[in-house]
């Protein structure tokens, strides 16, 4: 091996090495995220994987929630690898078949005969499989007791198992477990890290070094301050490993980044607060929609398009959500729009815009609360009220409309953008009294500007929007839109349906 053991344990920050080194069967390590523990992962399994059977080497399964987890676990193992000098194939691509179901793994096999295996997704069970399993945020998985008690089953034959995670709830099956080894009932060995004991221990400056940064106390604190306004009223659970109360996040990381896709755009529009008397903002904003805009919606195919607004002016985001249909269960986001203290006939301009142009225009839900009411009942009064739905947020229609939205994405009916916002904004969406709501906390935004889960409440309107009749009753006339030689007709305008009912199969299945 080119790196001897005090060489690797100066590379580690103390936190990591002490988890590298700890050949207990079973840990669980509940953690900070931004840490690199995942990362000092990687050596221990390539530790395990390079060894000889006599030494204790052993296949390596490594088990996150997606595609990306799974490609840079890869990907740190491999440079682990090259580091050690050990003898190992390249990464290789292979599929695995899993009660009916491919699941793509990632696989770097050693001299030993031994592998390191990352599933891009989570297998039903782990029957066959022997050696080391790493459930890499595990409270985010489906089923984590099920996959819990299946990774122990490797133990028999001399397994190692490791359960790392931050926080998602106080009754997450992950904190009840920790629970349980604390209260002595479970015999495994529980590691805790917070984000400011990472600091105490040298992550910032580790970060500096591999920057080529200068370090200093002062720059480290503005950092590890923007860190905290990032992640807002969640810093407790997130960085602080304290697990939320009241039910915990109803929408989970792993829920949205399932169904993110690389072509599924966020656009953003922001404007200086003199930009409201600017008397040529009219001009401004249609040279914006011609150049920015009208490029996306010439890109979408000619597929029924649904809509959905969360509406704001100057203290939150307006977001306009669009969704097209690609088969009787599916939709595909092309792209959402995120507005920054728009003035509300700008606003408009753009809403009227998008759904004048966009193909196969069909159904829109707008937030109707407050200063977006007037906006809906435009909207309403341009496109007719068999398009056009006035929504009052409330209680109730969160209730109602929120699981069949999280039902949406547990299936990957619906695609979203690859966006660390957006998968901030949808961790506002709480469990509170066995029901779900938008909580009242704040996020930074990637732009440093906060925001208050606002595709969050877009998403759940336009994912709404999505399950509305395919045609309205029989013998139901539908009304012409005002202004409709601007707009682009849907075929059902100004005549009467003969018959038939069509409604969006729903075909939710539970994971």
């Amino acid at each position: 091996m080119a790196m001897d053991t005090q060489e690797l344990t100066s590379i580690l920050l103390p936190y990591q090495a002490e988890y590298v080194w700890d050949q207990s069967p079973v840990i669980i390590y509940e953690k900070s995220r931004r840490i690199g523990l995942s990362w000092g992962e990687a050596a221990a399994s390539v530790l395990d994987a390079a060894a000889s059977k006599a030494a204790g080497g052993m296949d390596c399964w490594y088990i996150g929630y997606n595609k990306d987890m799974a490609e840079e676990f890869i990907r740190d193992c491999a440079n682990w690898a090259k580091s050690f000098n050990e003898v190992c194939d390249d990464v290789s691509e292979e599929i695995i078949t899993d009660e009916g179901k491919d699941i793509l793994t990632y696989v770097i096999r050693f001299a030993s005969g031994f592998r390191i295996i990352a599933l891009s997704s989570r297998p039903s069970n782990l029957r066959g499989k022997q050696g080391r399993v790493i459930l890499d945020e595990a409270a985010f998985h489906d089923n984590l007791d099920e996959l819990i008690k299946a990774a122990f089953a490797l133990l028999i034959w001399g397994g190692k198992v490791r359960i790392i995670s931050t926080h998602d709830g106080e009754e997450n099956p992950f904190n009840l477990l920790i629970k349980e080894c604390r209260a002595g009932k479970k015999p495994y060995k529980v590691y805790r890290t917070t984000f400011r004991e990472a600091l105490s221990q040298g992550l910032y400056k580790r970060i500096c070094a591999m920057k080529g940064l200068e370090w200093t106390q002062e720059k480290e604190n503005a950092w590890a301050q923007e860190i905290y306004d990032f992640y807002g009223d969640g810093a407790a659970e997130e960085l602080d490993v304290i697990p939320s109360a009241g039910g915990g996040v109803y929408i989970n990381r792993m829920l949205v980044e399932r169904c993110q896709h690389p072509d599924s755009k966020v656009v953003r529009l922001e404007k200086p607060d003199d930009f409201v008397t600017n008397p040529e903002r009219t001009r401004i904003i249609d040279d914006w929609l011609k150049d920015t805009i009208k490029p996306l919606i010439d890109a979408m195919p000619g597929k029924r398009t649904v809509f959905g607004q969360d509406f704001g002016r100057s203290g939150d985001l307006s977001v306009q959500w669009l969704m097209q249909q690609e088969s009787p269960t599916k939709y595909h986001t092309p792209f959402l729009i995120e507005l920054r203290n728009i003035p509300f006939d700008c606003q408009e301009q753009i809403t009227f815009y998008l759904l004048d142009n966009v193909p196969l225009f069909f159904h829109g839900k707008f937030d109707s609360r407050g200063n977006g009411q007037s906006l809906a009942e435009k909207a309403m009064q341009r496109y007719g009220e068999s398009r056009i739905d006035c929504v009052m947020l409330s209680r109730p229609w969160y209730n109602q409309f929120f699981p069949k939205y999280k039902a949406a994405l547990e299936s990957k009916l619906i695609t979203v953008p690859e966006s660390e916002d957006v998968v901030a904004d949808h961790r506002r969406v709480i469990l509170d009294k066995g029901q779900p709501k938008m909580d009242d906390g704040r996020d930074k935004g990637s732009d440093g500007k906060w925001r208050h889960g606002d595709t969050a409440v877009a998403g759940v309107l336009v994912n709404a929007a999505t399950l509305e009749e395919g045609e309205p009753a029989a013998g139901v006339n539908v009304p012409k839109a005002e202004n409709s030689m601007n707009t682009r007709p849907s075929r059902l305008q100004g005549r009467t349906r003969a018959g038939g009912l069509f409604r969006r199969a729903i075909g939710y299945l539970k994971n």
